[in-house]
């Protein structure tokens, strides 16, 4: 019987090991170890040459800057600040996207943001340690915009909820980063916000979804694998033309478990339950209700 398996008896779809704590808790541990380091003799020297992000250690061949300076923070303040960024949007983010491509947007968004800060300071002349998680945050900005393109959601700026779509909150993010870069002495990398907005976009669109257009995905409590957000646009359709899904109402429980079910177990023991599309979830759902009325 279908409600005999155990995928059907699960409470959630989610990945069981979150990388969006694990992140939060490396972030945690490497600032209390900076804290012990700043006691040492030449430990503010050693991180702000070798470890924090700056066009001379660049220049000096130090790369690995454009890494560890994703772990390093100012203050407890710019740790939480990039914590609750990280943990809000992240959490979102994983489970629609999965873990490993998670790690691979978050990374590279703060690279990518890294570089281009360097950049930013190539042009400008002004150059300095650069620290914090904020690029890779930035990045999850980016690619949760971009999957609640149209769907509404809550966020709390300084206690007070405001309601915005994932657009407004793109064009909102890239916005305060350019008009930001325009005061660079504000001590803020905005140049590394900006380059890691734009890369979560434009990993979520090349890589998760494959084609270079605004989506129309919708967010549900249950999100969809990123192989199923491609799938979703991949059929040459009119950008407003839904999917007609002909009706079931009529079928048996045996011919429903048959045309709508097995196909989706399949899938299951292929790829896990976490590749469902919310759509193949509802089905699921319905054909539970089916069996127990039959």
């Amino acid at each position: 019987m279908l409600e005999d398996r155990d995928y059907m008896r699960q409470s959630g779809y989610g990945p069981r090991m979150s990388f969006t704590v694990a992140l939060l808790i490396v972030n945690t541990i490497v600032f209390i170890i900076q804290l012990a380091v700043a006691n040492l003799r030449h430990g503010p020297e050693l991180e702000g040459t070798y470890f924090a992000l700056s066009l001379g250690g660049i220049k000096a061949g130090y790369f690995w800057q454009l890494l560890t300076f994703q772990f390093m923070h100012a203050s407890w303040l710019h740790l939480i600040g990039n914590s609750l960024a990280i943990f809000f949007f992240g959490r979102s983010v994983e489970s629609t996207i999965g873990g490993v491509r998670f790690l691979a947007l978050y990374f590279s968004s703060g690279i990518i943001g890294g570089l281009v800060q360097i950049l930013f300071a190539l042009l400008t002349g002004l150059d300095g340690p650069v620290v914090g998680a904020s690029a890779g945050a930035a990045g999850l900005i980016g690619a949760f915009s971009i999957i609640s393109w149209n769907e509404e959601f809550t966020i709390f700026l300084y206690f007070f909820p405001l309601v915005m779509r994932g657009k407004t909150l793109l064009w909102v993010s890239i916005a305060l980063a350019m008009v930001g870069m325009l005061t660079p002495r504000s001590g803020i990398a905005n140049a590394a916000h900006l380059g890691g907005i734009l890369t979560g976009v434009l990993y979520v669109l090349l890589i998760v979804q494959g084609r270079l257009h605004f989506p129309q995905w919708r967010l549900s409590s249950r999100p969809a694998a990123p192989r199923e957000l491609a799938a979703k646009h991949a059929a040459k359709k009119s950008y407003w033309q839904t999917t007609k899904i002909p009706p079931d109402e009529d079928l048996s429980p045996a011919e429903y478990l048959q045309k709508e079910v097995d196909p989706i177990l399949d899938k299951i023991s292929a790829h896990g339950i976490q590749s469902l599309t919310a759509r193949e979830r509802e089905i699921l759902e319905k054909a539970r209700s089916k069996m127990n009325k039959s």
